[in-house]
Formats: structure tokens, sequence, C-alpha cells
């Protein structure tokens, strides 16, 4: 997996992010373009991307980015564990 990132499309400078980490693991990482950038890492080695990217991309499009975010990965059943703040 590339690096892949999202932008909030209205307007706002929110952020989310797939990445790579150092080991190999996937992490999401979000930013708000003010003051805080967190990172999580994604529980779970066989998830699919696209269930990924969907969840993002879901979470952007309201306006409450973080809590829209954990609900999406909540839905989905895709755990993560907050490693950066």
């Amino acid at each position: 997996m590339a690096q892949q990132a999202f932008h909030a499309p209205h307007g706002a400078s929110d952020f989310l992010g797939l990445r790579r980490g150092r080991g190999g693991e996937t992490q999401i990482v979000s930013d708000d373009g003010v003051a805080r950038r967190m990172v999580w890492r994604v529980e779970g080695a066989d998830l699919g991307e696209l269930r990924l990217e969907d969840a993002l991309r879901a979470a952007l499009g309201r306006a409450r980015v973080l809590p829209a975010l954990h609900a999406e990965l909540k839905r989905r059943a895709i755990g993560i564990e907050r490693i950066a703040r």
C-alpha cells in the first residue's frame, strides 16, 4: 500500500491518511490543520484497504471528522490503537 491522503470536501483543513509504519503495520493519520495531529495503528493484518478507505471518506464527509471516524471504524468492526498525539 502506498501512502494515501484524503481531504475534507467541505473546505475545512481536515486531513486523514493511511500509511505503513516502520514495522509494516497500517496506520491512520489525522490532522485538523490547526493544532492536533494523531496517529492510530490499525489492529488486524487481514483488513482490506477498501474498507479503510471507505471509512475515511465517510468520516471526512461529516462536520465533526474525528467522532465520525470512530463511528465509521466501529461500524465496520475495525479496531485501532492510538500510538501518537
